[in-house]
């Protein structure tokens, strides 16, 4: 193994290369799983029709403009 140290060197060298493009990807998606978790947490949806009591009417609650 030791007879040609320039192939040692490029096999190490190789599987550095190989060691921070997995990184990269590792980052990437995380990155892109993190963007997309906060996109459906802003698509996520707003209760507006909430009961007001133990006992629920027939209509949706919906503001009255006061008179």
């Amino acid at each position: 193994m030791l007879m040609h140290p320039e192939l040692m060197l490029a096999l190490a060298n190789d599987r550095h290369r190989e060691l921070i493009a997995e990184a990269d990807r590792e980052r990437v998606l995380t990155a892109a799983r993190a963007v997309r978790k906060a996109r459906q947490a802003r698509k996520a949806p707003v209760v507006r029709r909430q009961r007001t009591g133990t006992l629920a009417s027939c209509e949706p609650s919906a503001a009255v403009p006061a008179r």
